[in-house]
Order: structure tokens, then C-alpha cells, then sequence
């Protein structure tokens, strides 16, 4: 009896000691796991871009003078050809008190001498007519033989001169008018108005068909010479410009497909890569960091009727496909993690987490193409923790 008591006992110290190791035990940790899978897998580059015209054109005034009020307004389809706006010649300047009384009393010396030169032609006019009665006497008598021939030849002489000055006085009367005129216009148009009427305009018109995108002036008034007016384009040259970084922008080549996404429509928009800028440029983010841009061109792919509701300077998510494929085994990027200038995850295999090398290949977003390391479906730990090492007890929680 008192050996089986002690055997009862000592498998009971057994059975205590058992479950004091158990429950000392550190229970498993619980990670983040994800499957691996093999399925198409297409490597982009992201970027947000902005539509643009190929060709702008801007309307400006050719030469100085008043404008008057601009008709066309932004949206409105225009012709070739079409009178886009008219200009007309500056008002004279308004005169002040004393210049003005100036003129006034040029005006009144102008018409003073306009009557002089009258009067003069009325005495020249007969001067002559008195000259020629002279000449036809002289002309009858010499003809009879009762005045010498020089006597006749000098009243032609005199008969010639008095219509001379006759029409001298004529000419003289012109000009006394023409001064008339100028220092009246001095007085009645050197007022500061625009003339009501008579005025010569130039009308300006547009170098191509399409829509005015555009109006910088719309009101009346003085303009200055290459001011501009309004800028006119055909929305049928419609294009994206992406700035990329100057890394991914390296990879980019003309006739590279990209799907725009985030312009308002319900499908995604295809276009092809046109052109590549060969300068970059510096921005500024949002975090202050600077960052080489380089702008890169996409033409549509589609007709003009799928992309009609986009206009200019609208935004377009852009999606380059630098590469893609059918069956690719792939990997969430948040699981590899570098380790002896190699990359390594953990693989979850009977509730342990198995430290295992692998070899990435393409990346795209968060995941990443493996080359060689790990099999479709198997499960890797994602964000793996620093306490967590080759063959820790793991229990997963699958995202």
C-alpha cells in the first residue's frame, strides 16, 4: 500500500511539474500573414498629370489703339477667320483751359487768313481778266498794224502772269483751308471723346478653328501693342503632361501604354507614351523636399467622343505599364525585409516562422515579383516584428 501511494504520488508531482512548464510556456505571437499566389501581375509607375493643348493660340492686339468690348467669351466655338475683336484709332488727348483758348484763337487766325487769301484772289482774279481784255485789244491792233509786235508780245507777257497769280491765289485759298480745318479739329476733337461715327476700325481674327479657351480682356479701353486678348485652341489636340520622377521617368520610353483613371468618367481612358522631355525641372513637394521632374507627353488612343468632357488643365490619374504578365508568383512587398545584403522572409510552416532567402524581381505598388525562394500558396508574416526569429512560435492572422 505504501508503494502505491508513492508512485500515485510521484505521478502526480509529474503530472503538477507538466503543467507548470505549460503554463510558463510564452504563448505564440500573433502576426500578420499573407499567401503567396501566382497571378497577373503588371508593374507601373503611378503619377498624377493634367490635360493640355498641343497649340495654343493667342490672340493679341497688333498695334496700340482702343479696343472694343470682347464678344467672344471662354467655351464659345469660333471659325477660321472669324472677327474675334475691333480696334479703332486713341481719342485725342483732352486739352486744358489755356491750351484750349490757344486753340480757339489759331482757329480764329486760320480763318482771318483764309479771308485774306480769298480777297487775294479776288483781286487776282481781276487782274487777270483785265490782262487778257488788254491782250485781245493789243492782239486787234497789231493786226491792223497800228502797235508794234513787242507792244503785243508784252501784254501776252502780262495776260500770262495775271493767271499765274491768279491760280497762285486759288492754291493760296486751299491752304488757308486746310489750316481751317486743322485748327478746327484741334478745338472740336482734341476733346478726350471717341467720334460717334466715321471711325476706321481694324478687325482682328482668329488664326484657327476651335473653342476660345481663354479671355484676358473683355472691356473697352486703350491697348498697348502685343497685349494679348484671348487664347484660342481646338480641343481635338487634346493631351495629357505627367511629371515624373526623373527615376521611374528613365524607364519611360515613346509608346508605352498608359490607362488614365480619375478624370470623372465611369471607364478608364488608354493612351501611348509620345514623348519624353529631355530637360527636367525642380519641384518642390508638399513635405519640402525637392524633388526632378521630368514632363512626359500621352496621346489618346480613343476617339475624340470618349474623351469629349475633358477640357483643358483638367486632372487625370495616369498609370504607366512598364511591364506585366499572365502567371506570376508574387509577394507582398511589407514581407521582405533585407538581412546579410540578401532578401529574406518568414515563412509560417507548422505554427513556426522559418527564416527563408528569396529573390525579387519586378515591383509593383506593394507587391513584388519572386524569382526563386517561395511556392504558391504558402503563407509569409507581414510587418515582421524585431523579436521575431527563425523558428518562434507564431500564430497568423490572415489580411
Amino acid at each position: 500500500m505504501n508503494i502505491k501511494k508513492r508512485w500515485i504520488l510521484i505521478l502526480l508531482t509529474g503530472a503538477a511539474l507538466v503543467l507548470l512548464v505549460l503554463a510558463l510556456r510564452p504563448s505564440p505571437t500573433k502576426v500578420n500573414s499573407a499567401e503567396i499566389v501566382s497571378a497577373p501581375f503588371v508593374e507601373s509607375v503611378d503619377e498624377e498629370g493634367r490635360t493640355r493643348l498641343r497649340e495654343i493660340y493667342t490672340i493679341s492686339a497688333p498695334i496700340a489703339g482702343y479696343l472694343q468690348r470682347v464678344q467672344p467669351e471662354p467655351g464659345d466655338e469660333v471659325e477660321l477667320g472669324q472677327v474675334m475683336f475691333r480696334m479703332e484709332p486713341l481719342p485725342a488727348p483732352a486739352l486744358d483751359a489755356r491750351s484750349l483758348e490757344q486753340a480757339r484763337e489759331n482757329l480764329a487766325a486760320a480763318r482771318a487768313r483764309q479771308r485774306s487769301a480769298e480777297a487775294g484772289l479776288e483781286t487776282a482774279v481781276a487782274d487777270a481778266e483785265f490782262a487778257a481784255s488788254e491782250y485781245e485789244r493789243y492782239r486787234e491792233l497789231h493786226e491792223r498794224g497800228l502797235v508794234s509786235t513787242a507792244e503785243m508780245e508784252r501784254a501776252r507777257s502780262a495776260r500770262d502772269r495775271q493767271r499765274a497769280a491768279a491760280r497762285a491765289a486759288e492754291h493760296a485759298v486751299e491752304v488757308a483751308g486746310f489750316e481751317v480745318e486743322s485748327a478746327r479739329a484741334v478745338v472740336d476733337i482734341a476733346s478726350g471723346q471717341r467720334p460717334a461715327e466715321g471711325q476706321s476700325e481694324l478687325e482682328v481674327r482668329s488664326p484657327v478653328g476651335g473653342v476660345v479657351l481663354r479671355r484676358h480682356r473683355c472691356c473697352e479701353g486703350a491697348i498697348g501693342a502685343g497685349e494679348p486678348v484671348l487664347d484660342v485652341g481646338s480641343l481635338a489636340d487634346l493631351e495629357v503632361q505627367v511629371d515624373l520622377l526623373s527615376m521611374p521617368a528613365v524607364r519611360v520610353r515613346p509608346g508605352v501604354r498608359v490607362s488614365m483613371t480619375g478624370w470623372g468618367g465611369d471607364e478608364p481612358l488608354e493612351g501611348t507614351v509620345r514623348r519624353v522631355e529631355p530637360a527636367g525641372f525642380t519641384r518642390v513637394s508638399a513635405l519640402g523636399v525637392e524633388e526632378q521632374r521630368v514632363p512626359v507627353i500621352i496621346d489618346f488612343d480613343q476617339p475624340e467622343q470618349a474623351w469629349t468632357r475633358l477640357g483643358v488643365g483638367y486632372r487625370v490619374e495616369a498609370e504607366f505599364i512598364l511591364w506585366e504578365g499572365e502567371e506570376v508568383v508574387q509577394a507582398p512587398t511589407s514581407a521582405l525585409f533585407r538581412r546579410d545584403g540578401k532578401w529574406h522572409v518568414f515563412v509560417i510552416a507548422d505554427g513556426r516562422a522559418r527564416l527563408r532567402a528569396l529573390e525579387p524581381g519586378r515591383r509593383s505598388g506593394l507587391t513584388v515579383q519572386v524569382v526563386d525562394g517561395l511556392n504558391p500558396g504558402e503563407e509569409v508574416i507581414t510587418h515582421p516584428a524585431d523579436h521575431i526569429a527563425d523558428g518562434s512560435r507564431v500564430s497568423p492572422i490572415r489580411r
